[in-house]
């Protein structure tokens, strides 16, 4: 897969071979279990756990090199911009301080080591459910899951789109660079953020009219008319995918047994 693209490519792992349902519900209960708590022992488990998965994926990092430096460089202004706006948070969250350097305490070290460890627990997840879920069968997913097929095959169209909208991007940006416009990693940072917006503006309006198109297609083939529809990707639960959902239910379990056993949200190894 060109590493300029995101989206979904077959493959072979065990990975592909997941109901696109029971991939959308673990993604889905554990992202949110990970969010919710801050016990660093399970968001380690969790973030190894999504890192080994990725990698037994068979998806290639190059793929996701693009995304994984952006999502890099969002975490470390995030983690920057939280210490610089409140750098005894930590302290008071933890009721006690350990000056380790200035105004570095080790309780407020340890909340941005928790805030790193959710970025590896939903990211690797999210890549590996869009990169190995057929948009078809994600769209099937979420209309067996109570969501109106109308909105499932809006979301199904725009994962389909997406990758187009990057190979255009390219072969935009390829054709201006021909003509002598300065956007690899030698130009000004300034001038390339300015001239990627200017390409990205006609290439909204192109699209706007694409949708459109699209959207006059599918009325004159009537869809939306009937209040339910039938899905030729629809794959039946295996047993795979209901130990799956089960493991995604223990995770939401295992968050609600530690909010008791820490008296919250957070561990607090300071005690």
């Amino acid at each position: 897969m060109n590493n300029q693209l995101l989206g979904y490519t077959p493959g072979n792992s065990f990975v592909y071979k997941l109901n696109a349902t029971a991939k959308l519900l673990f993604f889905v209960l554990i992202s949110v279990s990970a969010m919710t708590t801050y016990d660093t022992r399970f968001l380690a488990f969790v973030a190894v756990s999504s890192l080994v998965i990725f990698r037994l994926s068979g998806i290639p990092f190059r793929s996701v090199k693009r995304v994984a430096q952006f999502a890099a460089l969002f975490a470390v202004l995030n983690i920057i911009f939280v210490f610089l706006f409140d750098p005894n948070y930590g302290a008071r969250l933890y009721g006690s301080h350990t000056e380790i350097f200035g105004w570095l305490t080790a309780e407020e070290l340890f909340y941005l080591f928790n805030l790193v460890l959710k970025y590896f627990c939903t990211i690797p997840l999210a890549l590996l459910f869009i990169l190995t879920t057929n948009p078809s069968q994600f769209a099937s997913s979420l209309n067996r899951i109570g969501i109106p097929y109308r909105s499932s095959y809006s979301v199904s169209l725009a994962l389909r789109y997406i990758p187009d909208m990057q190979e255009k991007f390219v072969a935009i940006r390829n054709a201006q660079e021909a003509r002598g416009m300065e956007l690899s990693k030698k130009g000004n940072l300034l001038n390339k953020i300015k001239m990627n917006v200017q390409l990205m503006l006609p290439l909204i309006f192109s699209s706007l009219e694409q949708i459109d198109s699209v959207s006059t297609a599918m009325e004159l083939r009537r869809f939306g008319k009937r209040k339910k529809r039938t899905w030729y990707s629809f794959v039946p639960l295996k047993t795979a995918d209901f130990v799956l959902i089960g493991l995604a239910l223990l995770g939401v379990a295992t968050v609600i047994a530690l909010f008791f056993v820490n008296q919250g949200r957070f561990f607090n190894p300071f005690r």
